[in-house]
């Protein structure tokens, strides 16, 4: 067996183990019964009966002393009368939510479904060849590729949303099996996603191997093919950032309509607590968290994933030592197909090694993960350099090469060596430089999530300072959470420019692309801590709408703080890798648009420069008005319902309406930013030519990475704020001031609700997208762009 086919057998295995590994844990997840087997869980009839909440009804009296009327609540007695009463809610609720989830992907993706075959065609007449299809096709393959993981995704959530609830009433083991069925809820979405993703991306390469590559005159004429090959293939990374746009847009204003009007109009006005099933936003709430932080968060990373990948193809094909060699070629793939084995590794630490018995080990736990994994990831990575790589290789441009060499009429070895020799662009590149360019990526990934969890976690001072601010009113606590985000930029950005710097010196463009492959190595294990975050706050909300007594809902709630942190944690992640993958997508373009290299003191690339350092603040303009806009109409919506239920106390809230509210401002206000984002580089590109579009992309990447940044941790310290009043650590419900903070806290949070779940994740898909929409046209810009300038 050669060793190229051993590459493939390494890669096939990888991928064929993780989606078994996935499926397995679904079958583990399906013998966690949700009422069918009552001593499943160790329970008695007594514990059962003993948890059901008790209803209480508010009542007025006449203080005798005073003579003025005061409210009081009195008991009346519990919720259900049975458990079966419970578990029939608790089903209910579930099937609510799924199918509020499914009904929404199925209409966002009917626009989607157009929207791929309008710009599949758009592409096959700019960017293809008349008569191929090779970069249309790559691009439908990464947008299918993209739909079925977030759908995967979301199905899987909402699979383990009831069984996470009915798990926590346990009363010696609640937490504990809780915590394993949320983690392998998120470990599912995280080990399908990268190994679909992988596989997908293999086949794809092959098949494209075969049938692209024809008989080459020289070495240097099969690296000019392959570079072609792989910037086809780069469609595949845009079909799927592509879809990852609407997907992260259509799914954040959804559930962020819904949270902020269940909040303002449920929290603050009516003083109902978090998930009261009063509230008729509640369930639209619930199924926002699987569009938009499921299947929104699995889209996304693909993307990164899918685009890295490509990116360091494109480069990798200037080497002739590594165009040489089909195995070294497949490095990138190796990469992941390497990460895959380490993170099924990793995740049984979480799952059968460290015991979450105590509310205050569930963050340790989860970080842990990332910890492991890039600890044993470490010596896998220079094992893998030093096996696959060549241990001296160089890169050379091979436009010029190419040229140099057809001056001559009788070409021979010699004169290729000497043209090749001439045309370098950086000598001796060691394995060891490579695996050192892994390393800093995939060790600032770590050193990122650590600062997020910092920023963002209400363990650490940053966070109970904003919500000792929430004591003076709401606008010392917006105040504090503003610069706490504004704050957190700094180490992040520190550690990519690090990365950066010692990435491009030393391997140039190819060093930045393993630097995004080695943040994204341990994707696995990032998305499923990430996917667990909604999977737990699901299973919070649950459990507070079908009335179980506050024992169940604190360790619910315990998971769910862990989650918040987790989200903000896969977030940060998210951002530094769109970091890395955009500028390595950026030197692929550079290569293929023919540049050399971008003076930004020239005119049309400074204007570039200026526009894309606009277009993230543009964008979260369309994305933060569109969520107003949305959570205005739930918020009259809500408050007639309460109108109602004051009018007649036998009403029920009318959950649907509030779902359609969401839908239909989901699937409207996504379309404009969305297209914004496509067609900007494109119309750039076409009206200015090349130079204009490598201005804006360095614009909206320096711009983009800093609002993402700080937008998604002011909002998840905002919504930790809230949790940790909540919980009363600042001051005891009984407290005469305890309503004040608790609104102030709830006021910081709705605004930084669009900020972290909106406008901050999809800034990231707007950094990244930009830049594969650059290089998958950067031919057509070359070919017929500048018509204004030319």
């Amino acid at each position: 067996m050669s060793s190229y086919e051993m590459a493939y057998l390494y890669i096939g295995v990888s991928t064929v183990v993780g989606l078994i590994y996935g499926v397995i844990l679904i079958l583990v997840l399906s013998r966690v019964p949700v009422g069918e087997e009552r001593g499943y869980h160790g329970n008695d009839e007594r514990h059962l009966k003993d948890i059901i909440g008790i209803k209480t009804e508010t009542k007025t009296r006449i203080n005798h002393h005073t003579g003025e009327k005061d409210t009081y609540e009195e008991e009346v007695g519990p919720y259900h009368d049975s458990w079966d009463q419970v578990v029939w809610t608790l089903n209910k609720i579930s099937t609510a939510v799924a199918n509020g989830a499914i009904a929404f992907l199925k209409e966002e993706y009917k626009i989607l479904a157009v929207f791929i075959v309008i710009f599949a065609v758009i592409i096959a007449l700019l960017v293809d060849e008349l008569g191929t299809f090779w970069t249309t096709g790559a691009f439908v393959l990464g947008a299918l590729t993209s739909i079925v993981s977030g759908y995967i995704g979301m199905k899987v959530a909402v699979f383990s949303n009831c069984r996470t609830a009915y798990s926590a009433i346990n009363k010696e083991h609640g937490l504990a099996r809780a915590f394993r069925v949320a983690f392998r809820g998120g470990a599912v979405l995280g080990f399908v996603l990268t190994s679909l993703g992988l596989l997908n991306l293999a086949i794809i390469l092959s098949i494209y191997h075969y049938f692209y590559i024809e008989d080459y005159e020289n070495e240097v004429k099969k690296q000019e093919m392959l570079r072609k090959l792989y910037e086809n293939l780069a469609g595949y990374g845009l079909g799927g950032s592509t879809i990852a746009m609407f997907g992260r847009v259509g799914g954040g204003i959804y559930t962020k309509a819904a949270d902020v009007g269940a909040d303002l109009a449920g929290k603050v006005e009516a003083g109902l607590e978090e998930d009261d099933p009063r509230n008729a936003a509640t369930i639209a709430d619930n199924v926002g968290d699987n569009v938009g932080d499921i299947a929104g968060m699995g889209s996304d990373l693909f993307g990164s994933f899918a685009e890295s990948t490509c990116a360091a193809l494109v480069v990798s094909a200037t080497s002739p030592e590594i165009a040489e060699s089909y195995t070294s070629m497949l490095f990138p793939l190796l990469i992941s197909a390497t990460g895959i084995f380490v993170c099924i590794i990793t995740s049984f630490f979480a799952t059968h090694i460290m015991e979450v018995d105590k509310a205050d080990k569930i963050e340790k736990v989860l970080k842990y993960q990332l910890i492991i994994s890039t600890i044993l990831l470490t010596p896998a990575l220079w094992a893998l350099s030093y096996y696959v790589l060549p241990s001296k290789f160089n890169f050379i441009n091979i436009k010029d090469t190419l040229t140099c060499i057809d001056s001559y009429t009788n070409i021979t070895e010699v004169i290729i060596n000497d043209c090749i020799s001439v045309n370098k662009t950086l000598n001796d590149v060691a394995y060891w430089h490579a695996f050192v360019c892994i390393i800093c990526g995939l060790w600032s990934g770590l050193i990122i999530g650590f600062v997020t969890e910092y920023f963002t976690s209400h363990s650490y001072t940053p966070v109970r300072e904003v919500a000792e601010s929430c004591r003076t009113g709401a606008a010392t606590d917006i105040i504090y959470g503003l610069a706490l985000g504004y704050l957190s930029c700094i180490v992040p950005t520190i550690c990519l420019g690090v990365t950066i710097y010692f990435s491009f010196k030393l391997s140039s463009m190819y060093g930045i692309a393993l630097a995004a492959l080695g943040m994204l190595s341990n994707l696995a294990i990032a998305l499923a801590i990430d996917g667990y975050g909604p999977i737990s706050d699901n299973a919070g909300g649950m459990v507070e709408m079908i009335h179980l007594k506050k024992e169940v809902r604190v360790k619910t709630d315990a998971l769910d703080a862990a989650g918040n942190t987790t989200a903000a944690i896969g977030k940060g992640f998210a951002i530094g890798s769109a970091a890395l993958v955009s500028l390595a997508l950026f030197g692929a373009f550079i290569t293929r648009a023919e540049l050399g290299e971008v003076n930004i003191l020239q005119p049309l690339q400074f204007a570039g420069l200026l526009i894309g350092a606009m277009l993230p603040y543009a964008f979260s303009a369309f994305t933060m008005k569109s969520v107003g806009k949305a959570a205005n109409q739930m918020v009259v919506e809500v408050r007639r319902q309460f109108a109602e239920m004051n009018k007649n106390p036998a009403y029920e809230p009318e959950y649907e309406k509030c779902v359609a509210i969401s839908t239909q401002a989901a699937l409207k206000e996504m379309i404009l930013p969305g297209c914004m984002v496509i067609f900007t580089p494109i119309v750039a590109g076409f009206l200015f030519g090349s130079k204009a579009v490598a201005g804006l992309l360095a614009g909206i990447l320096v711009s983009g990475v800093q609002m993402a940044t700080s937008s998604a941790n002011s909002g998840g310290a905002w919504d930790n704020a809230k949790k940790y009043i909540e919980g009363e650590n600042l001051v005891k419900k009984s407290d005469p001031t305890f309503k004040e903070i608790k609104a102030a806290a709830v006021t910081g949070d709705t605004v930084g609700d669009p900020m972290k779940d909106t406008s901050g994740p999809s800034l990231n898909i707007l950094v990244k997208l930009s830049a594969i929409i650059s290089l998958v046209f950067g031919g057509f810009f070359t070919k017929y762009g500048g018509i204004i300038v030319a």
